[in-house]
């Protein structure tokens, strides 16, 4: 089967087929992160960041190139979760705008809109690291550009790129000498050769592509009630145009709704609303140029019918939750500056709840949450000011995409780990601005060590350390502090490394697998030998991690 052009179809069975075929190996994925943690979710990151494009273009109608590929570059930004998600996600909307306004691109189209969308991936990483994800998709654009220059079809576009893709993938470990020394590739740019493959795969099955053609969107299973909602209209447009005044539009819509959503480029805007006025909101933006995929739906109306159709067929339909009044709301502007969280577990929860915080995001280190649950959380707190603690190293990315996607402003504080935001949120100062609070924050992050007990996934070299499958071992920043046999021991020793002269206070939190009279015990231990610090000893909940520390 020749192909000479890919259209629509085509790129929807790429789509979807590189969904599963990553679904299946992310497990494979995640092992490949360089700590042999057991929170290594590259893989898991990437699919479920696929998966969210999928989902929002299943719900496209139509074959149209360019629409299709807004709509999987919008539903990968909002799934996005992690680094490597992100930088998917900034893959996914580079190449949208390389294939903007086509129905169909021919090889050497196909080839450019993979550079565009390296191009744009690279923009997104301040500062890019060569044996990553960015240089397997670099190399694999540059492959495709050279094998379209040559005269091959969209086809041996794509088999030329990933087979170049993988020997880069291959040589990695040269290129990171951490990759090297722990024996594995790249975790993320290995991700991006699984997901192309099973692109190929899809285009190499002629059924799959006319598969595509005739799919349509999938049916919609009930698993909320909706409730008595203030606006009913969901409402989504695209804009075409130039110039676009992506701020000015956001800025312009608020007052017409909520849920409200502008995001894509100067050429072509997704817009998504929640209103009671349909009519005014599509009035406005035909003032800035043609719109497409006007899509205006009721949600009150749609979600009986839904209910009504999924009890016909037998579908899983939800009870609806049982009404529980609560306390009213706090009005819009009830703080000046708001803080939100990423955490997991109990104790942690009401910890960081009890030093102000407003709004918790379920996840962390077990979970990343996506940019969409990030967005929806600075949303949700009462004011127009907000400071983020993602708490996790791999969530920063996504916290910084999410803050692009409103119209509060936001501070990214890039606390690490929950004792950094524990450190953070005691330097805040109620009475102070964003700004101020912002730089106290950051200040308080250098005063702090942190550390993390956990257990080893797999046997592994990293910085000269020898770890073996099932080991425990203590973590400090980026490096592996203490390995042993019994967590508490090892906790001892990330103590004793930590701990400086000028330092006073030791805060350990421990986890779901560690008992109250367990941790006691370490601390009245930590205590005897450590008479001049004051140790304290909080019920954290946490998953997989025995502890958390911070010494200060």
């Amino acid at each position: 089967m020749s192909f000479e052009y890919l259209g629509g179809p085509g790129f929807r069975a790429m789509l979807v087929a590189a969904a599963e075929h990553l679904e299946q190996n992310k497990d494979s994925v995640d092992a490949l992160n360089v700590f042999p943690v057991p929170d290594g979710d590259t893989g898991t990151n990437m699919s479920l960041t696929v998966r969210s494009a999928v989902k929002h273009m299943n719900g496209l109608a139509g074959d149209n190139l360019s629409a299709i590929a807004e709509a999987v570059s919008f539903g990968s930004l909002m799934g996005a979760r992690g680094n490597s998600g992100v930088i998917l996600s900034q893959i996914f909307r580079g190449f949208a705008r390389g294939v903007s306004g086509k129905d169909r691109v021919n090889s050497a189209e196909l080839a450019w809109a993979f550079q565009e969308a390296v191009d744009t991936a690279y923009k997104a990483v301040m500062k890019p690291v060569e044996g990553t994800i960015l240089t397997v998709a670099r190399e694999y654009a540059r492959a495709a550009v050279h094998s379209s220059r040559a005269g091959s079809d969209c086809l041996g576009v794509l088999r030329a790129a990933l087979e170049h893709a993988v020997r880069v993938l291959d040589r990695t470990p040269e290129m990171l000498p951490v990759l090297k020394q722990a024996g594995v590739v790249d975790a993320g740019g290995k991700g991006f050769c699984v997901l192309m493959d099973g692109a190929l795969k899809a285009l190499e099955d002629p059924s799959a592509v006319e598969a595509a053609a005739v799919k349509k969107a999938p049916g919609f299973k009930v698993s909320e009630d909706l409730g008595d909602i203030k606006f009913i209209y969901d409402t989504q447009l695209l804009i075409h145009g130039r110039d676009l005044p992506q701020d000015v539009i956001r800025g312009a819509l608020e007052p017409y709704g909520d849920s409200l959503l502008v995001v894509g480029s100067d050429r072509v805007l997704k817009v998504h609303v929640h209103t009671n006025d349909p009519d005014r909101v599509i009035g406005y933006c035909l003032k800035f140029g043609q719109l497409t995929e006007v899509t205006i739906e009721n949600m009150k109306a749609q979600y009986d019918g839904l209910v009504t159709a999924a009890e016909g067929e037998g579908e899983d339909v939800a009870d609806p939750p049982a009404f529980e009044p609560g306390p009213a709301p706090e009005p819009a502007e009830a703080k000046d500056v708001a803080v939100v969280s990423v955490a997991v577990g109990e104790g942690l929860v009401k910890i960081l709840r009890s030093l102000g915080v407003d709004e918790i995001i379920d996840g962390g280190q077990t979970m990343n949450p996506s940019t969409e649950e990030i967005v929806k959380a600075l949303n949700r707190v009462p004011a127009r000011q907000v400071l983020v603690l993602p708490n996790n190293g791999n969530i920063v990315m996504a916290a910084e995409q999410a803050r692009t996607l409103t119209d509060k402003e936001v501070c990214i504080i890039p606390t690490k780990s929950v004792p950094q935001g524990v450190a953070a949120l005691l330097a805040m100062n109620p009475g102070q601005d964003l700004t101020a609070n912002a730089e106290r924050m950051k200040d308080a992050l250098g005063r702090v060590k942190t550390g993390e007990v956990t257990y080893a996934v797999r046997s592994t070299t990293y910085q000269d350390v020898t770890v073996k499958e099932g080991d425990i071992i203590g973590i400090t920043e980026d490096a592996i502090a203490a390995v042993g046999a019994d967590c508490d021991e090892v906790l001892e020793k990330m103590v004793r490394q930590l701990v400086g002269e000028d330092d006073e206070v030791i805060t350990i939190f421990y986890g779901s697998d560690v008992d109250k009279p367990r941790a006691d015990a370490v601390a009245d231990k930590l205590r005897e030998s450590l008479p001049d610090r004051e140790v304290e000893m909080h019920y954290g909940g946490q998953p997989l991690y025995y502890y958390l520390l911070s010494v200060e």
